[in-house]
């Protein structure tokens, strides 16, 4: 016997290896060709818009990279300083009455929630009118700081800020 001459008892059939999916076809069951047969075909029924619009997106969201400052209420600074005691963020810091904000300290802005009767002195804070009336009704001084004036606030518009410039 030579080696043409050996053969299997069983015939040796050809598996088709089939494109997983369908029924007996290479193609899953898409067709051919075409979008639709593309992975990731996920195509929206043509009646949908008929029945309900899509959408439009508008705009977009603006974020302020200008940090917002920490706000301290008089009621607060009556409770924490003492006659004639100079109130900075540097002093707030210290009271632990505000916290750094990515390593520095924060711009501080006094609102006026709250009663005071102590003679305070302001510095480098940002106030609002409210609580500017009420410190210098108690006898107390805000002064200017290099920040800006006192009554500062952050949303001057382009104009003043040209100005002052």
């Amino acid at each position: 016997m030579q080696l043409h001459q050996v053969f299997s008892n069983t015939k040796q059939k050809n598996i088709k290896r089939v494109g997983r999916g369908g029924k007996r076809g290479t193609y899953s069951g898409r067709g051919l060709k075409g979008q639709k047969s593309r992975s990731g075909a996920n195509l929206r029924p043509g009646w949908r818009d008929l029945l309900k619009p899509v959408p439009k997106k508008r705009g977009f969201k603006f974020k302020s990279i200008l940090l917002k400052p920490a706000i301290v209420n008089i009621g607060v600074l009556s409770d924490n300083f003492k006659d004639g005691e100079i109130v900075s963020p540097s002093s707030l810091m210290t009271k632990n009455l505000i916290a750094r904000v990515g390593g520095r300290i924060p711009k501080v802005k006094i609102l006026g929630t709250g009663e005071i009767k102590k003679k305070i002195i302001l510095k480098e804070c940002l106030i609002s009118t409210g609580a500017k009336n009420k410190i210098e009704k108690a006898g107390g001084k805000i002064t200017a700081d290099s920040r800006g004036s006192a009554t500062q606030n952050n949303r001057g518009s382009e104009k003043d800020r040209r100005k002052s410039a």
